[in-house]
Parts: C-alpha cells; structure tokens; sequence
C-alpha cells in the first residue's frame, strides 16, 4: 500500500511546493474528451460556479466540494484556450462575489482583471550552458552588479505605450550588456491591478503582468539575457498582498490567506492585507509561487521585498500585538521565511535568494543551522541611508559628519550585504541621485562620479536603479518613461560613459569581488582625515599583487601633494579618475606614477604622494612593486 500523500494532503501540511500543478485549470481527459479540470481552495465557502464569457457568465457550472480539504473542482468541455474566467463564490455569509483564480498564470490586461483560460507551452530551452556555469560557479566570489528596472517605465514606443518584453528583449537586453552591467532584477513583474503601486500589491502569484505581454515573451526574454551573459532576478512579495475584493482579500467570506485576528491581517501602511504566514496552505501557495517562476521562467534569483514586516509585529504604523513572550518578533513569519529557503536551496541551490529588510536584530544571511533566515544577500539599507546623507549635505559640514561614511566599515561582514542605490530613493519628493548632490551642476556630476566609485569599491555587491547611470535630474515616474532626452546633453552623456567605463571596470577587477566578504578584502588606509574631508583604502585580491588604492575627497578643494601610505615599495600607477574630460571632468592628463618613500604613514612603512582632485576620486593600482617586502 503506497504512504504516499495526495498533492490536495500536502498542501493542507504546507509541502506541497508544486501545488499549482494541482490548483488552477489544466487540460485533462474527461470520459473520453479533452475537457478542462479547475480546482481552486475555498473551505468555507457555501457555493461556487465556474462562470466566465464561454457560458455567459451564468451559474450553469456548479463546481463540487471536497469537505474533507476545502478544495472545490470541476471537469468541463466547455471553455477553450483563451476564454475569459472567474470563479462565483457564495461565500460563508451568503454574499455572492466574483473572484479571480488564485493560481491563474494569465489575466485580462488592467483594469480589467478576469482569468484567462491559457497553458504556457513546454519551452526548448537553449541556456543549458548559462545553468551549467551557474552551478560551477560560486556567486559570492564573482562580480554582481545589478540594473534594477521597472519594466513598464524604462521606455515607451513613440504613442507612448510601454514596452512590451517582445521589445525589451532586442532593446534592455543590448543595453544591459553595452553598459557592462551583470544582472537585470525587475520590480514585480506579477499581477497587479494598480500600475502606481509598482507591483507590489500583488493578485496572481503565478501570473506575468499581461501589461508586460505574454509568458512566452518573458521567456524568450529571459532566454536571451542568459545567451549575452545577463542573470535575471525578480522582486516578489510573500508578506502582504492587494486588499481588493474580487481577488484574495477574504476568499471564501472568512480568514483564508489573511490572519484570523483583524490587527495581524490589516497592513495599514501599505493599505494590504498580511498573509498568515503560519497556514500550512498559505505556505504551499506562496512557495509554488517561488517555484513557478524558478522553473517556468529560469530565473536567477528572488528579492524578497519587505522583510521586515514578515519578521516584527510592531512594525506596520498600525496597532500592533506581541507574541507569547510579550515580544515584537513574529516567528511564524521567521520560520516561514527559514523554510522557503531551505526548500529552494535544496532544489535549486545556484538561484540566489535576497532579503529587503532593515532592521540589524536578526542574522538575515548565511546558514539556516546558525540560526539565520538563510538568504544568500541582504540589501544595506543602512549603509544607503547614512552614504546619500553624506553626499546630500553642504560639503562645508561633511568634516562634522564624517562617520555616516566611514560607519559601515564597523559591521560590513555582519551580513552579506547588497549596497542598493534603489528605485526607493529616487520617488515620492526624495529626488533622484543627481538632485540629491549637492551644489552645482558641474559639482552634482563630479559628486556622482565619486558616490559611484564609493559604491563600487566598497564590499559588498551592486545595485542601481535605472536612469540613475547617466544622472537623470527628474524624479522617477512610475507611469513615464525615462527621461532619455537628457542623453542629448553632453554631461548627461559623458555620466553614462563613466558608469559604463566603472562597470567594466568593477567586472575586471578581482580585488573587488574576490573576497567580497570576508574581512581580507580590505585594509583602511586613513578613514580619520576628516579636517580634508578624505577617505583612502585598499581592496584586495587572492593574489598579493593585486590590490587597489582608492581615494575619495569629499570637499571642493583639490588636495596636492596628498600622502597615504601603502604596503609595499615601488611605483603606483593612477587607472581610474572621476575628474577626467572623458567622464565631464576638466582633467586632460591623468596623475603621473607615484613612487614610494620610506616613510611610515599609520601601520604602513612606505608612502606616495599624489593630487586628488576636488569632489572627485581616483583608483591607484600596483606597477612595480616588491611584494616580498614586509610593509
């Protein structure tokens, strides 16, 4: 007699992470007839009817209730491919209302929002050697630069419609790997009714926006970011979801994906309902969903958005409950969260899992066994914050504020950290990156330049978001396009010149990846130069040759004849400056080569002189030096 349990059994126990092979519609055999099976979870529900434009919308398809698990299901020849559909659910308090189906992979493009009736074909994939590499390769010690887009604003055809993914794929793409970025991560790119909540108020977990275009066009775009080297990641969010009534708010008229308890449902600062993130069927659907997207689209990794609201009960604007030990901590949302990484990990341990969470109370990253949540990165909020402050403020004050910068040295090997310059920080009145510097014109791009250099030369991984590589000044519009008209300009363009020749830059670079988190890859040179307002380092690589020496001024001043010290004797060579006339500079020539003197400087016994100019920053790299020589 087979112990094993039915895929309906594993969902009520929250294993079964394929449950949308079960639940939704599916082509099936029905005496003799190729019929249609739907299934969809409503235990308390009184009545539903399968109803949608091939039966008029009327009740002439009563769906038929398995009591034991809630699930309700019919077999029917009538609908086709490409129909329209809902459910009708007679909920527990006789109200009738239509929903949308939970599992659906396709909807009608908003603001209307019917299923409709669609199989995603079987994909002969031609990445094979792109997942090969993926496997022998170890992710923490290669490059990860990431361009963050939003896929309905990063541009428009000329009637001012968003490109689909069928032209993204012959425009992103080439883009993409022009500017020397590794990876694309798409905001959520599943169904949502409301363009200006960017995504992440979610209705069909399983469902490619149909605002993007169609499955297979998200696959074949995904197909042809891996043939150019380009990973994709996904944002996705498990915590919280669209609070409309005709999708999952109160499915079947009580509790059912939400918390019973009305405080723990309500989001009220993202007007969302929470997930129970402690029902065994909730747990089934949410990692189907993660799997859905793994198999079905080849991605790469997952960005877990809002962890923090998964983790503290306390910490929505809301009222608020405490546990059982009269603390914040939510620990169904904690072992949740332990759970669907290791589930993933065991299937696909090359797909990189990051967390969007802002506290510091609990290890996000590393091994589930040393009590973390398990994720491969965590995005530095903090390390975001106190750097735009810095960069934000009149350069007469930085001298005063020196540690927003220097601060992070202290705990950058706590976690595996992403350094995210997000979509988050360019909206709502924050202004975008370029606003953000201060000064000039000429003084914002010099500043950008530097914050550049900074985020690229401190540990840790890449992000940034779109528009921001060739300093757009407008504030980014979800339901705009970029501003690609700056490109006409030519400081817009000599920016975009230097993010790419950064890029590329980063990308050859192996002291700048190669141990990316462990404490080795860097040495502080001088963090405490706050009267010059100068901060100088080293990143290191395997080899003892290679490393790099950056140097970044805050202040307007140029610095000649700087000192720092360095670790061996021999000559130095200058192999990036922000001040150069190629970036929007007024630099012709670089800084000739520096050689050593035999002079200590702070824990090095060997120093070189340079000029580093105002606002700007330069990257030093060995030439000729005798590494045999204790510094």
């Amino acid at each position: 007699m087979s112990t094993e349990k039915s895929p309906v059994k594993l969902f009520q126990t929250g294993e079964n992470f394929y449950s949308h092979h079960y639940f939704g519609s599916h082509q099936t055999v029905w005496e003799n007839q190729e019929g249609i099976i739907f299934r969809v979870w409503a235990p308390n529900a009184e009545k539903i009817w399968l109803v949608g434009d091939f039966n008029h919308w009327d009740r002439s398809i009563p769906m038929k209730k398995d009591d034991e698990f809630g699930v309700w299901e019919v077999v029917t020849t009538v609908p086709k491919e490409g129909d329209l559909y809902r459910y009708l659910v007679k909920q527990s308090d006789g109200r009738e209302i239509f929903k949308i189906d939970p599992f659906a992979v396709f909807f009608e493009k908003r603001p209307n929002n019917a299923s409709i009736l669609y199989t995603v074909p079987e994909k002969k994939w031609r990445d094979g050697q792109w997942l090969g590499q993926r496997k022998r390769q170890d992710h923490f010690k290669k490059p990860l630069n990431i361009y963050e887009v939003h896929a309905s604003s990063w541009k428009f055809e000329e009637n001012g419609t968003p490109f689909t993914f069928k032209k993204l794929k012959d425009v992103l793409i080439p883009y993409v790997k022009e500017m020397g970025f590794s990876h694309i991560e798409f905001m959520p790119l599943m169904e949502h009714p409301l363009g200006e909540s960017w995504g992440y108020q979610l209705i069909g977990y399983f469902a490619l926006c149909s605002y993007y275009g169609t499955p297979v066009e998200f696959q074949d775009f995904v197909e042809a970011c891996h043939l150019n080297d380009i990973g994709v990641l996904i944002d996705w969010v498990p915590g919280h979801f669209c609070i409309n009534d005709d999708a999952l708010a109160y499915y079947d008229g009580t509790p059912q994906f939400e918390y019973d308890d009305p405080i723990r449902a309500k989001n009220v600062r993202w007007g969302a309902l929470n997930f129970d993130l402690s029902k065994p069927q909730v747990q089934s659907f949410l990692i189907s969903s993660a799997f859905y997207w793994i198999d079905v689209f080849h991605i790469d990794g997952i960005r877990v958005d809002a962890v923090s609201n998964i983790l503290y009960l306390d910490y929505d604007e809301g009222p608020s409950l405490l546990n059982q030990e009269g603390e914040n901590r939510d620990w169904e949302g904690f072992y949740f969260l332990q759970k669907l990484n290791a589930v993933i990990k065991n299937v696909h341990p090359y797909v990189i899992m990051i967390a969007e969470e802002s506290s510091s109370e609990i290890k996000i990253t590393g091994s589930i066994e040393s009590s973390s949540l398990g994720f491969d990165y965590k995005w530095n909020l903090g390390w975001m914050n106190d750097t735009l402050r810095f960069y934000e403020m009149d350069a007469a004050f930085r001298k005063y504020n020196f540690h927003l910068l220097t601060f992070s040295f202290m705990y950058m090997m706590n976690e595996n950290y992403i350094l995210p310059l997000s979509h988050d920080e360019v909206v709502h009145g924050k202004r975008s990156l370029m606003h953000k510097m201060w000064g000039d014109r000429y003084k914002q791009f010099a500043q950008l330049r530097n914050l550049y250099i900074y985020l690229m030369t401190h540990p840790g991984k890449k992000l940034l978001f779109m528009g921001s590589e060739w300093g757009q000044f407008l504030e980014w519009k979800s339901g705009d396009s970029l501003e690609w008209i700056d490109l006409e300009d030519e400081m817009n363009c000599a920016m975009q010149h230097f993010t790419k020749t950064l890029n590329r830059f980063y990308k050859n670079e192996k002291a700048l990846w190669e141990f990316d988190h462990l404490a080795e890859t860097i040495e502080i040179i001088d963090a405490d130069n706050k009267e010059e307002t100068v901060l100088s380092f080293i990143r290191k690589g395997k080899v003892k040759k290679d490393f790099l020496i950056i140097i970044l001024n805050f202040s307007p001043v140029e610095r000649k004849n700087f000192t720092i010290g360095v670790p061996f004797p021999g000559t130095y060579e200058e192999v990036l400056n922000t001040e150069m006339k190629e970036f929007g500079g007024t630099w012709i020539e670089p800084n000739q080569v520096s050689k050593t003197s035999n002079k200590s400087f702070k824990q090095f016994g060997y120093q070189i002189q340079t000029i580093v100019p105002s606002l700007g920053a330069i990257i030093l790299k060995p030439k000729q030096v005798n590494t045999r020589v204790k510094k």
